[in-house]
């Protein structure tokens, strides 16, 4: 399915003036994989790369590995870049994967983006160091331009990840346009995880020429119509083509907006994770690592209960 019309190409308007959103290619949907695990706890490649090609035969633009969703901090360096390996090794290319890159130490965050650029990875989703807390602006400048400049040549489309209720670490606007000026066309663009709608707009209008993704389901349509470009999200996983014609519509889904309701009021990764494994049929994606635990039976039947339904709703509306 085509995500080359729709939502990136509106207006942003913020403040006093109006932001003209440059006509471009929309990112579209990159499905934030949830990661299934072999009894060994180990990475079930085979299984992740038959939902990779399921999803991208569906229409999404791409898939990001090793996200939130994806349990990204709870693999090490090593096996995330074995099973990248892998996947590209199945016939998956590389510019079809987003690389997630959730670090502390500029080490691991240079490792990681390097590992990205050999792969041809379409971008790498890059978190802020989320152990030490409550620092300045300045200081989290530093680390983001120690990261960059070690990578020095190589450094491409870089997708900030502001997602403050995991990091704890909130991406500032400060910050945003400071690395935009140091680095020149490094920054693809923000996701924003925030979860606060009024926090997208404000950043659509600052940023409108930026790629911007939203990770909360609810409004992504209405942010669509402001300029957004398409999201990363759990949702993907499971209701890949509903997704998909949100960004393309740039309306939103009520019945989907429902179901994404749902999921929260639950641990949401177990709950993502259940619902991809009961559409995968494959309980392999169940099971996250610890120290997540899995979502109990009455609220996998719950959720299962609600997806089923949203599905066959949309069967008889076609």
């Amino acid at each position: 399915m085509s995500v080359s019309t729709g939502c990136a190409q509106k207006s942003a308007r913020g403040g006093s003036g109006e932001a003209s959103v440059a006509k471009r290619e929309l990112f579209g949907i990159s499905p934030a994989l949830a990661t299934p695990l072999a009894k060994d706890g180990s990475v079930n490649v085979p299984a992740l790369v038959a939902h990779v090609q399921d999803l991208l035969s569906r229409g999404c633009s791409s898939t990001t590995v090793f996200g939130t969703t994806g349990e990204g901090p709870s693999f090490g360096l090593p096996e995330r870049e074995r099973t990248t390996k892998e996947l590209i090794a199945s016939g998956i290319p590389g510019a079809k994967l987003v690389e997630g890159v959730i670090a502390c130490s500029h080490e691991e965050a240079v490792a990681g983006l390097n590992g990205a650029y050999a792969r041809g990875a379409r971008a790498v989703l890059l978190a802020p160091p989320f152990y030490f807390r409550g620092n300045p602006d300045d200081a989290l400048f530093a680390w983001f331009d120690g990261v960059f400049k070690a990578v020095g040549s190589k450094l491409r489309d870089v997708i900030l990840y502001h997602i403050p209720s995991m990091t704890g670490v909130p991406i500032s606007f400060d910050v945003i346009a400071r690395l935009r000026q140091a680095y020149p066309g490094a920054i693809l663009g923000v996701k924003d995880s925030s979860g606060d709608r009024d926090h997208t707009m404000r950043l659509l209008a600052a940023y409108g020429d930026l790629t911007i993704l939203v990770g909360d389901e609810r409004y992504l349509g209405a942010a669509c119509a402001k300029g957004a470009s398409g999201s990363i999200c759990g949702a993907g996983n499971f209701a890949p083509e509903r997704m998909i014609r949100i960004v393309e519509d740039a309306k939103d889904d009520p019945a989907l907006i429902a179901l994404v309701d749902a999921i929260v009021s639950h641990p949401v990764i177990p709950a993502v994770k259940a619902l991809t494994a009961h559409v995968r049929k494959d309980p392999s994606f169940a099971a996250p690592r610890p120290p997540l635990a899995p979502l109990g039976a009455a609220a996998t039947q719950e959720l299962t209960r609600k997806l089923d339904a949203l599905s066959t709703a949309r069967q008889a509306a076609e």
